[in-house]
C-alpha cells in the first residue's frame, strides 16, 4: 500500500489573519483560495513540497453540526485546544528568531524536552496550536 498524507484542515476564524500568519510569518506557499457564499478555504504549503498541504477552513462548515456544536467549537478554538499541528526545521533557534519578528503569541521558546524533541510552539491568528521541532 502506498498512502501519502495530502492534506491536513486547520480552522480559521479570519481568513486574512490566518493567510497572513502561515504566508507571511511561515513561509508557505498559497496554492488555493477558494470563497463560497461568507465562508472561505486557503491552501497553503511548504515550498518544495508540492503534496503536502494545509487547508485552512472555516470552523463548523459541516451542515450536520448542531448549533452546540458550533458552540463548543468555537470556546475549544478560543482556549487553543482545538487545532494543532506539528511542523519541522533544521534550525529551530533561527526559524523561532523569525516567526518572533512578527506579532505572534509564543506559548513556549525553544526547549529541549524530556522526551527527547527540542521545540517551540506558537499559536496561529485562530488560536491553534503550533509546535516546531528541530529536525535531526
Amino acid at each position: 500500500m502506498d498512502i501519502t498524507i495530502h492534506s491536513t484542515l486547520l480552522p480559521h476564524t479570519d481568513p486574512d489573519a490566518s493567510l497572513g500568519f502561515y504566508r507571511d510569518v511561515l513561509g508557505f506557499e498559497v496554492r488555493n483560495d477558494v470563497g463560497y457564499e461568507t465562508m472561505r478555504w486557503i491552501t497553503v504549503g511548504p515550498p518544495g513540497q508540492p503534496e503536502t498541504n494545509i487547508v485552512l477552513s472555516p470552523p463548523a462548515a459541516d451542515p450536520g453540526i448542531t448549533d452546540e456544536e458550533r458552540r463548543t467549537i468555537a470556546e475549544m478554538m478560543a482556549k487553543g485546544t482545538y487545532g494543532f499541528i506539528v511542523l519541522a526545521t533544521p534550525d529551530l533557534d533561527a526559524t523561532f528568531e523569525a516567526i518572533q519578528a512578527h506579532d505572534v503569541e509564543v506559548v513556549q521558546e525553544p526547549i529541549e524536552q524530556d522526551y527527547g524533541v527540542r521545540d517551540c510552539a506558537v499559536r496561529d491568528p485562530a488560536g491553534n496550536m503550533v509546535r516546531i521541532q528541530e529536525r535531526h
